[in-house]
């Protein structure tokens, strides 16, 4: 790529947040380049969706897809409109002056006028060999109930949830509705969720907490099929039989690379306007995950990757480069065009 080349918008990321943003930027004749990343360990170009067997709550498809399915599709789409994909990761970035420089793994720094940000965010897992070959092959493992807790793998089944926060809590809960019982495994006494989540969970008819316990081994050879558990006090071993495991422990934010350029929430998010993608670098926007944890959903980081689009197409027009006229405010008339146009 020459080194005069200044792209109009480049985008970090491959889940649904960094196609979507690239098929409405590819749609308006901005011609974007995408890094989407490479295999490092468990985190695949595609997201944590290309851990996701059965998918039944993306509109408009009926039927359940599988996670690298919809991810094909909808990268397949921005592609054919005219995306340019590189697949490497991008190890930093120069918001410090103006065009913006991304520097991936191998190739060449690009410098762009406008960056998306959509790396997601990674889920932290228990770190068993046996968990993770699970996960991957959709094996009745998961780090997101919501996602895959209503799927008719897991209905009736005992169910395992690992962790003590609101978000297990939350996964507890909703695992109820389907579960014929929820065992929450905790390696503490105490939840470190809020009173009034805990008191919820604690209350309800169908949920078990193993206190001062964790998971040592996950069982089973194509499917879960039980837990090994230890004392965190005592040491013992036991095992439970379950059908399906939820690892509700937290999420880590892909936002090392940026270098602290941008600000980022306690929880390492990255903040954005109200209601809007921009972030505190003018010209730089974020969507997805990266900036979401509370939705988390793939079709929640689709709806904001084509904010993120539709907000540099805005800017760039505002700086004279694009074709979309400038519009200062969501409520800003458009001209209508001129007679016998």
């Amino acid at each position: 790529m020459p080194a005069s080349t200044i792209e109009n918008v480049v985008i970090i990321g491959s889940g649904p947040a960094a196609w979507t943003a690239a098929i409405y930027a590819a749609r308006a004749n901005l011609k974007p380049l995408v890094f989407e990343g490479e295999p490092v360990g468990t985190e695949l170009p595609g997201g944590q969706l290309m851990l996701t067997t059965d998918i039944e709550n993306f509109p408009g498809f009926p039927e359940p897809l599988s996670g690298p399915e919809l991810m094909e599709r909808i990268k397949a789409q921005a592609v054919h409109h005219g995306t340019r994909v590189v697949s490497e990761l991008v190890k930093q970035v120069d918001f410090a002056q103006r065009p913006f420089t991304i520097t991936p793994s191998y190739s060449e720094p690009v410098r762009a006028h406008t960056v998306i940000i959509a790396t997601g965010a990674a889920a932290k897992w228990i770190g068993l060999d046996s968990e993770i070959r699970l996960a991957q092959i959709g094996g009745g493992v998961s780090a997101c109930a919501v996602c895959d807790g209503a799927m008719p793998f897991y209905r009736n089944k005992r169910l395992a949830v690992v962790g003590g926060g609101d978000t297990a809590m939350e996964e507890a809960m909703y695992l109820t509705k389907f579960a014929s019982e929820v065992v929450i495994v905790h390696r503490r006494d105490s939840f470190r969720a809020s009173k009034v989540m805990a008191n919820r969970v604690l209350s309800h008819p169908k949920v078990r907490v193993l206190w001062n316990s964790r998971v040592t081994e996950v069982l089973g050879g194509d499917f879960i099929t039980g837990l090994q558990i230890e004392d965190t006090v005592t040491g013992e071993a036991s095992e439970i039989e379950v059908g399906g495991l939820f690892v509700a422990i937290g999420h880590t934010p892909n936002t090392k690379f940026l270098g602290g350029q941008i600000d980022v929430t306690e929880h390492g998010y990255i903040k954005v306007s109200s209601w809007r993608t921009a972030t505190n670098v003018e010209g730089v926007f974020a969507a997805g995950d990266v900036i979401d944890d509370y939705y988390r959903q793939a079709i929640t980081s689709a709806g904001t990757g084509c904010m993120a689009a539709l907000e540099a197409e805005r800017w760039l027009a505002h700086h004279g480069i694009g074709e979309t006229p400038v519009l200062e405010a969501g409520e800003s008339a458009i001209a209508a065009p001129a007679a016998g146009a």
